[in-house]
């Protein structure tokens, strides 16, 4: 298989990169993690110009029709920059409604996200769910032509910032069946919702989402009454595979800082690059990096393929796994070759230790996964 980007898509990842490294140096960065948003309008804007937010939107949405090959050099070169604007979150919302929604609702929606005027997050995470989706206990009961929500979601990613929230909730079974599970459009500012602000280890913005009494119309159920597990199970491996590739990205970076730090920090009067053992740790980590650059492009192949869901499962939990245990022994070992400093607020190899911490983490760690694989999905 040939895992190698067109030239259309080398030369977005090149137009990426420029901007990145011309509007969001490290120093940049900083400043957008204190700000109240937690986020760059402008760097949205921009994204939103480049054609990135569109680029996984259907042509008649105002996208480009792309996949997660496409999107996967965007988040390599926001995972090298550590990119703290909701993209994902944003995403993964869009295609719920692209996959699932209404025409209605994808007329209403999409071309105002690929427009970068208008802001989604997933919130399906609850207190004893941990990483199964379905285990929902948040109930949307039927009160005429609408429905009426009650429950709380936790770690919603992108949450504060979001303009519309994409909540599960159970129509129907008990907490842990995949049957009964719904997907609802919500308006973060509806009579009800109570929205938190909160930093992630990362930086990025979460929150939790406490419904009470929130209610819906029938216009704002995505999909079919019941049946939006399998949706949002097909789109959660869409993100899992597009994290894989931000990995990439940060594994990159903390590799490349790592290495010019080893050539230029001197001891006993040579730099302490020279010194084999070291030298065996940095190989290490540039062995891991590669193997997690392999396994997400076949990830990305994978969920493009759109193949049985079986499969599907399979192949991203596989590249999940892989990807996580780079995420671990890269992020460690930077920090430590670097020393004590390497733990600074001020050094950006201590931001790609949180971020990539978070990721191995993020849509499942690598003990889940393996579950996942041994008990076929």
């Amino acid at each position: 298989m040939n895992f190698e980007p067109t030239e259309e898509q080398r030369l977005l990842a090149e137009s990426v990169k420029r901007f990145l490294a011309r509007e969001y140096a490290f120093e940049a960065r900083q400043r957008i993690l204190a700000s109240a948003e937690g986020m760059s309008a402008a760097v949205w804007s921009e994204l939103a110009a480049m054609g990135v937010l569109g680029l996984a939107l259907p042509a008649e949405h105002g996208g480009f029709g792309g996949g997660a090959l496409d999107l996967m050099v965007v988040m390599e070169a926001m995972g090298e920059a550590l990119v703290v604007e909701p993209f994902l979150a944003t995403v993964l919302g869009a295609q719920l409604v692209a996959r699932g929604g209404s025409p209605a609702q994808r007329e209403a929606l999409l071309p105002r996200v690929a427009e970068g005027k208008l802001k989604l997050a997933v919130a399906s995470t609850e207190a004893a769910s941990r990483y199964d989706l379905a285990r929902v206990s948040t109930r949307a009961r039927r009160d005429g032509n609408a429905y009426v929500l009650e429950g709380e979601k936790l770690a919603v990613t992108g949450g504060p910032q979001a303009e519309r929230l994409i909540v599960t909730a159970r129509t129907g079974g008990e907490v842990a069946d995949r049957t009964g599970v719904s997907l609802f459009i919500v308006d973060p500012h509806a009579p009800g919702v109570r929205r938190t602000d909160a930093h992630g280890l990362d930086g990025q913005r979460t929150g939790s989402v406490r419904l009470e009494g929130v209610r819906v119309a029938d216009a704002d159920l995505v999909g079919g009454e019941g049946a939006g597990f399998e949706l949002l199970d097909e789109v959660i491996d869409f993100g899992t595979a597009l994290v894989c590739a931000e990995a990439v990205g940060a594994l990159g970076f903390a590799n490349d800082t790592t290495l010019e730090y080893l050539k230029t920090r001197r001891q006993f009067g040579v730099p302490i690059g020279s010194f084999q053992a070291l030298q065996h740790r940095m190989v290490d980590m540039v062995i891991e990096a590669e193997q997690a650059r392999s396994m997400a492009s076949l990830a990305c192949a994978r969920v493009d393929a759109r193949p049985a869901a079986g499969e599907r499962r399979r192949m991203v939990s596989l590249a999940k796994v892989k990807v996580a245990d780079a995420c671990r022994l890269v992020s460690q070992e930077s920090v430590q070759l670097h020393g004590g400093m390497g733990m600074s607020d001020e050094l950006k190899v201590s931001h790609a230790f949180r971020r990539l911490t978070v990721i191995a983490q993020q849509f499942g760690d690598a003990d889940h996964h393996l579950e996942r694989v041994a008990s076929g999905g």
